[in-house]
């Protein structure tokens, strides 16, 4: 698969907290990241997100008496997942995996940062209207193509690939730079969406 100067790699979470020994472990997390820093040096453009909470998060079943991990709630803009405290601003759990080498990327958008709504999507906060700024700025460097890599699949990749179809971006998930939670089927939910919304699902193999 040829690359352009118009494509961009998206790297999603690479997060201490979300690999082995993390509060939020992804099975088998940190095993992406050669995976992500070898398919980064065909990219000139690369950007990073990166989970950013405040410890008061709206999302954490910790600040929920009589909740717990993975249990849901009904907050303004719907159903919410509460998880355990993770990516606190400023601590080791929120820093990228030490491993991770991707010298050139040009921008890191940090989500998850307001107090009262959680965002998986590197585009928009959970209430699907309120900006990141990630779309302007690709709009902004005319980059047109989404090439999607990170943790979780079913989660952060689901939702920033189909945020990005829904602007009229082309887009595409890097399945084996990516690994899973899987609550409840949510690795097979997330097949099915990506196909509906015509989402290609490839291996970094294509690239080489």
């Amino acid at each position: 698969m040829k690359i352009s100067e118009r494509d961009v790699l998206l790297v999603v979470d690479v997060q201490n907290d979300f690999c082995t020994g993390g509060e939020l472990a992804v099975p088998g997390g940190e095993k992406i990241v050669l995976a992500v820093n070898r398919i980064a040096q065909r990219f000139r453009n690369v950007i990073l997100t990166q989970d950013w909470h405040p410890r008061d998060h709206v999302s954490f079943a910790s600040n929920h008496p009589h909740k717990r991990p993975h249990d849901t709630i009904e907050l303004d803009y719907g159903t919410q997942v509460l998880w355990p405290a993770h990516c606190i601003q400023g601590t080791p759990g929120a820093e990228f995996h030490k491993s991770l080498q991707v010298p050139q990327a040009s921008l890191i958008i940090r989500k998850g940062i307001h107090r009262n709504i959680d965002s998986y999507s590197a585009f928009y906060e959970n209430d699907h209207k309120t900006p990141t700024g990630l779309l302007g700025y690709l709009r902004e460097r005319e980059l047109k193509t989404v090439f999607v890599v990170g943790l979780a699949f079913d989660f952060c990749v689901r939702f920033s690939a189909e945020d990005a179809r829904k602007a009229g971006l082309e887009v595409a998930v890097i399945e084996d730079a990516c690994r899973g939670i899987d609550i409840d089927g949510s690795v097979a939910a997330t097949h099915h969406s990506l196909k509906e919304f015509g989402i290609p699902v490839v291996s970094i193999e294509a690239f080489f």
